[in-house]
């Protein structure tokens, strides 16, 4: 038995944990919670347990350089989150950190998420429903207020990962809707998602742009990504196409979206994630009549929320024991 599986270690939980989660790390080391996010007393106690800390398990704060520094003792982050865009990786790379995040169990319901987002873009959903409760439903509605179909039309899905995967599932086998995705390279769909063979093409990122009806975001953010889609991609965009971002916000030059859908050269934006978050009161992408905003509810189910909690559980006390925990974030794709 190896010594960190012996020892009582110092474990800080910078976002609220399950109950049943904080109860296995309880168990098993001392644990200090102290969401920096949650007022100034809060923040004071997060920043007085960094110098002892040799465990982190948290999401939505980020972790940078300066932060690493007042964590000398610091061996393993464990983020609830698939992506790792508040992470400061290359010093974790640098100090020997591990980093772990909870890949797959998130993947259908976000996909769920961004194919709702999709239908409610399309259809008006959200702007029809608030019609009738403000009471202002009082004939039959008119041409100018009609949505747009969502089977058969081309979806261009831009990330091919996980989630990318799942979304073009149910667009192709559900709707009827030819895909087509970029991606560092193209997925081998008969040994990797052979239902999708027929239903699936690969294509540069200018293709999908110019043929997709629906153009919908699962990229990671990184320094490949950030500021992915600017003037020059919406304007390559189908006149009167739908844009979705169930990624990150930051992968959007959000002026330049704005610029298209004031110019009506994009019919609607459907976003559950921008620059900066939570969405400031005055950001026009709130009020936009052309957006759909949610407020980042990807993984916002109870089943998948407790799932993640879980997994990013599990991988902390897996590599504070001085195992291999079963998610290390390795480099891969988000989703």
């Amino acid at each position: 038995m190896s010594h960190a599986t012996t020892t009582r270690q110092k474990v800080l939980v910078f976002r609220e944990l399950p109950l049943a989660q904080l109860a296995r790390l309880q168990a098993a080391h001392e644990v200090t919670v102290a969401n920096p996010r949650a007022g100034e007393a809060q923040r004071a106690a997060f920043e007085a347990a960094l110098p002892e800390a040799d465990g982190l398990i948290g999401s939505s704060y980020p972790i940078d350089d300066a932060l690493l520094a007042r964590a000398p003792r610091l061996r393993v982050i464990s983020s609830i989150s698939v992506g790792v865009d508040n992470y400061a990786l290359a010093a974790l790379a640098a100090r020997g950190i591990l980093l772990c995040h909870t890949p797959g169990v998130l993947t259908e319901t976000t996909a769920d998420t961004i194919f709702a987002l999709i239908m409610a873009t399309s259809r008006r959903l959200v702007e029809l429903s608030q019609l009738v409760r403000e009471g202002r439903w009082t004939k039959n509605i008119g041409e100018d207020l009609f949505g747009r179909d969502v089977h058969g039309k081309t979806l261009g899905i831009l990330g091919f990962g996980r989630i990318g995967q799942a979304l073009a599932r149910r667009a192709a086998l559900g709707f009827g809707m030819p895909v087509l995705y970029t991606a560092r390279r193209p997925l081998d769909l008969a040994a990797q998602a052979p239902e999708l063979q027929g239903h699936a093409r690969h294509a540069p990122l200018d293709e999908v742009l110019a043929q997709a009806d629906i153009v919908a975001v699962t990229l990671p953010l990184s320094d490949a990504t950030r500021g992915l889609l600017g003037a020059r991609e919406f304007a390559r965009m189908k006149p009167g196409a739908v844009f979705v971002n169930g990624a990150r916000g930051a992968i959007v030059q959000e002026d330049a979206l704005l610029a298209a859908l004031d110019s009506g050269h994009l019919a609607a934006a459907g976003l559950d994630v921008f620059a900066t978050e939570p969405l400031p009161l005055d950001s026009p992408l709130r009020t936009h009549p052309r957006v759909t905003p949610l407020p980042h509810i990807g993984s916002a189910t109870i089943e998948t929320r407790l799932a993640m909690a879980e997994l990013a559980t599990t991988n902390l006390l897996a590599a504070l024991a001085g195992q291999t925990p079963p998610a290390v974030y390795r480099g891969a794709a988000a989703g």
